[in-house]
């Protein structure tokens, strides 16, 4: 590894609460990743805060808590932020309630509405007074037209992410969101405004969540992108987790490296 040094046991020794990435770390797909269950009890023996992390743009904060239930770890909506359960509340501190064209799913429309947004039909997209986009499988070029027509017109650009690709079964991909979001910021003029991660709203919520300081505070994530990049401009310690072992000169550099979750108990 190129860059800063692994952090030692004596600097985590000051850490009292962890981020804790859920793709890929936490799980993946329909398994618990090996040793994140014993993890998360290591943390809560220790007394140390965990909130979980998801960039996701479809599923509610519910339903990812009934996920970790059903994996048999305790979880509470407030201990997992995502861009779904916060972008609502994201908009309206900036605009006040809004009227909304929303590009994505049924939930980040009922997302939009419960924080008190009008979400309006694609054909009235001439009344927008901002865009909101997540990931949508059933994008057209007549959703891309309604929302270029809004922003050159006026509305402002909030994404739920940037995440470029999603790994699927068989170590494939399909789009995330930054292909939709491109394509909307080239027709319509105006680069969007970033909910999710590596951007720092997301982390600050999470932090206040659990009223600590940045510097008492690692994240655990395995996407350099997002989880270390976001992580280290919030101020906070970062550890990878690469289970396919430590990238030759990974940049950002974390502060630690793990191959196995096993292996991180051994630097609590």
């Amino acid at each position: 590894m190129t860059g800063a040094p692994p952090v030692g046991p004596k600097r985590l020794d000051g850490i009292r609460g962890f981020l804790l990435d859920l793709d890929g770390c936490i799980w993946r797909g329909e398994e618990l990743v090996p040793g994140a269950r014993e993890v998360l009890e290591a943390l809560a023996a220790r007394g140390l805060r965990r909130v979980f992390l998801s960039n996701n743009s479809t599923e509610p904060v519910g339903s990812i808590v009934a996920r970790l239930r059903a994996f048999g770890i305790p979880a509470a909506a407030e201990d997992v932020v995502s861009p779904l359960g916060i972008i609502g509340a994201f908009v309206r501190d900036r605009q006040g309630p809004a009227r909304v064209l929303v590009v994505g799913t049924a939930e980040l429309g009922e997302a939009m509405r419960a924080a008190g947004h009008t979400v309006l039909s694609h054909a009235a997209y001439r009344e927008a007074e901002a865009v909101v986009l997540g990931r949508d499988e059933a994008f057209t070029f007549r959703t891309l037209t309604a929302a270029a027509r809004a922003l050159a017109a006026g509305a402002r650009f909030y994404t739920c992410n940037l995440d470029v690709r999603l790994p699927v079964e068989g170590g494939d991909f399909i789009p995330g969101v930054a292909p939709l979001a491109e394509a909307m910021a080239v027709a319509g003029g105006v680069r969007p405004i970033v909910v999710g991660k590596p951007e720092p709203h997301l982390f600050h919520v999470a932090l206040a969540r659990m009223a600590l300081p940045a510097a008492a505070v690692a994240i655990l994530g395995d996407s350099l992108a997002t989880d270390i990049a976001g992580g280290a401009r919030a101020g906070l310690v970062t550890i990878l987790f690469a289970p396919a072992g430590p990238p030759a000169a990974p940049a950002p550099a974390p502060d630690l490296i793990v191959t196995s979750l096993a292996s991180l108990l051994g630097h609590l």
